[in-house]
């Protein structure tokens, strides 16, 4: 589905790089705006004020108790809109940060560059194929910055790990990546007490979007990866898309050729349509495989999530807490103890990419593929067979 352009939007396409606002010097403070401002866009706020030198400009949200708690963590008075076009057409702000539902993320971050902000979007950066095609060529065009939240490529072990197996050639021909995160209880959030009635001061429709128009839904609201509209598959966008990042990124391979996906409703029958239980298997032109599997009745988080490349040379099990690497002739194993929980590392390259003007480390292209690739595992999944890519899907 391709959403309809607007005369408003129209006329924003119609700016050039010449009209961006200013060029951030490298002692400026940066002036940000959020849209967005739910739990995770809070959670990037306060990552932003702890790299600091940064000044909070406006705030949109669809719910005015989350425009007020964005105010507190900017710590002053926040022009605040439910409209993002109202805040991106504002004249006093570098950047902005879209931490919405999933799907507005490329409309929203197409209409940014256009107006000359540089922008860090939440991933996945799609929620449909095509999205991806106006995101690039806007972006390209108004020569902006983004930076696509798969933040594993700025966590110092995988940056490491890349430098150390795949940069040198130690890993050897890699044929095979098996991915898996199993217990994410944030894919199972249960809706809060007294908000089967939509709060009066949340506007609906604007949360939906370029959806079509439904009545108020708590479940959608509040556990968006149980519906497809909402999200990208549930698990396969919001996790999967990590992973099978870090493979492109490692492999330097973007494109698969075909998938297939089986999966379902296995336990959690509470209205969702994205299924609790999934395992699918992506085949690359490059002659490899990349496998994932997720699952939510599994509440035991240790061991939960993995990434195992098996090469000619060894095999590397990578996540966030470290990484282990077997060569194959026997040596000692490497082992690296890493961080559980990756910090800000990721805003930090964004806000350092808007003074100097070079492009992240994950930027619109990559965000584009990264997202394809768990669209192939979804359609898979969805209409039970073999996936194969389309080539209108190349940017």
């Amino acid at each position: 589905m391709v959403q309809p352009v607007s005369r408003r939007s129209f006329m924003v396409g119609a700016m050039t790089a010449a009209s961006a606002l200013r060029i951030v010097g490298a002692n400026d403070r940066i002036r940000l705006g959020i849209i967005g401002s739910g739990q995770h866009g809070q959670y990037l706020m306060k990552n932003v004020n702890e790299i600091g030198n940064v000044d909070w400009v406006a705030v949109c949200d669809v719910w005015d108790q989350r425009r007020a708690q964005a105010e507190r963590i900017a710590g002053r008075k926040l022009p605040g809109c439910v409209d993002y076009r109202d805040l991106l057409d504002r004249k006093d702000m570098d950047g902005v940060i879209v931490a919405t539902f999933d799907h507005m993320h490329a409309e929203i971050t197409a209409y940014a560059v256009r107006t000359g902000k540089d922008v860090y979007v939440e991933k996945p950066m799609t929620s449909l194929p095509m999205q991806g095609h106006d995101v690039v060529r806007a972006t390209q065009e108004a020569k902006r910055i983004v930076q696509v939240g798969l933040n594993l490529r700025s966590t110092p072990n995988f940056v490491e790990a890349k430098k150390r197996f795949f940069d040198s050639g130690l890993i050897g021909r890699v044929t095979m990546v098996r991915t898996l995160y199993n217990a994410n209880s944030g894919y199972l959030t249960p809706v809060p007490a007294r908000m089967e009635r939509k709060p009066d001061g949340l506007d609906w429709e604007k949360c939906l979007g370029w959806l079509p128009k439904i009545p108020w839904d708590a479940k959608r609201y509040f556990n968006r990866f149980a519906y497809w509209d909402f999200s990208t598959g549930g698990q396969t966008g919001g996790l999967f898309v990590h992973m099978v990042d870090i493979a492109h990124w490692f492999l330097g391979i973007n494109r698969p050729a075909a998938a297939v996906a089986a999966g379902g409703i296995y336990l959690h029958d509470d209205g969702r349509d994205t299924p609790d239980t999934i395992n699918l298997a992506l085949e690359y032109p490059e002659k490899l495989n990349i496998t994932f599997e997720a699952t939510l009745p599994n509440t035991i988080r240790a061991g939960s999530s993995d990434m195992v490349f098996t090469g000619t040379g060894g095999r590397l099990s990578i996540w966030t807490y470290g990484y282990r690497f077997v060569p194959v002739h026997g040596d000692t194993p490497i082992l690296q103890v890493g961080s559980d929980t990756p910090r800000h590392f990721h805003l930090e390259e964004w806000l350092e990419c808007m003074r100097s003007r070079r492009q992240p480390v994950a930027d619109v292209v990559c965000g584009h593929y990264s997202a394809l690739a768990c669209h192939l595992g979804n359609l898979a999944y969805k209409e039970k067979r073999r996936v194969t890519w389309q080539i209108e899907w190349k940017v």
